[in-house]
């Protein structure tokens, strides 16, 4: 992959709004460094949907699809089928893709469709105020579980990419943080890979993207990358789960 250096042409002149210490911004970054590297800026058709994710067309220098609440693996899976020369994607938080997206996640999974999936994991509905998600922790405080998301009401944090791994049509599922720069250059090779399979005809690409959302977690920047490491990686661990191809690649 070619080196990018200042702003990927995939990135418009534009300052992002994101809270300071967001991860949103550096994802934009991997994936636009990405998609120049691979040479593809003119094929690529990225899906985003409710959420924080939704500012995403402000952003990227590309064409970006909104869709409804955790309908992108559907809207991904129309596009691919009827252009399937483009390289579609789609990019979602925790409270969309694990929540009232569940459902198209999983059956886009099944079918194997040939799309990439970003799964940003920052355990908290980010937009709407740092409400509980499905992949909020036990003990960890929200607006809705101030006294830390407790089993006997709001039972298990859901790990989707280990369940998401026991699907036949799933090529490949890796999960990355921010949390430091060797992480940061993991991350951008797994992103890369998503797309290179897709390209490849693979299948179903899924990277889950632990990410830092200072402002609902009540920390600072730096914090929260430490919250990452101590907190959520211990739940969240990273690394490969699946790749149905890993002797050819």
């Amino acid at each position: 992959m070619e080196k990018t250096f200042g702003r990927p042409r995939s990135l418009k002149a534009a300052p992002f709004r994101y809270c300071p210490g967001c991860g949103h911004s550096l994802i934009h970054r991997l994936i636009a460094e990405c998609i120049d590297g691979m040479g593809i800026r003119e094929k690529v058709v990225g899906i985003a949907p409710v959420g924080c994710a939704v500012f995403s067309y402000d952003y990227f220098n590309f064409d970006i699809l909104e869709s409804a609440h955790g309908r992108p693996p559907a809207v991904a899976t129309a596009l691919k089928r009827v252009m399937p020369s483009r390289i579609i994607f789609s990019y979602q938080g925790d409270g969309d893709l694990a929540a009232i997206g569940t459902s198209e996640i999983v059956h886009a999974a099944a079918r194997g469709e040939n799309i990439s999936v970003f799964f940003v994991n920052n355990a908290n509905y980010g937009m709407t105020g740092g409400q509980m998600a499905p992949t909020t922790i036990l003990g960890q405080r929200t607006t809705t579980t101030p006294g830390g998301r407790c089993v006997a009401t709001e039972g298990y944090p859901l790990r989707v990419s280990e369940f998401l791994a026991t699907i036949e049509g799933v090529a490949f599922i890796q999960r990355v943080s921010l949390d430091s720069y060797r992480e940061l250059t993991v991350a951008k090779a797994a992103i890369e890979k998503a797309f290179r399979y897709q390209m490849e005809g693979k299948g179903f690409s899924f990277v889950e993207i632990l990410s830092p959302c200072p402002t609902d977690w009540g920390l600072s920047p730096k914090a929260s990358l430490e919250w990452i490491r101590t907190a959520l990686l211990k739940v969240y661990p990273t690394g490969l789960l699946k790749d149905k191809y890993m002797g050819d690649s």
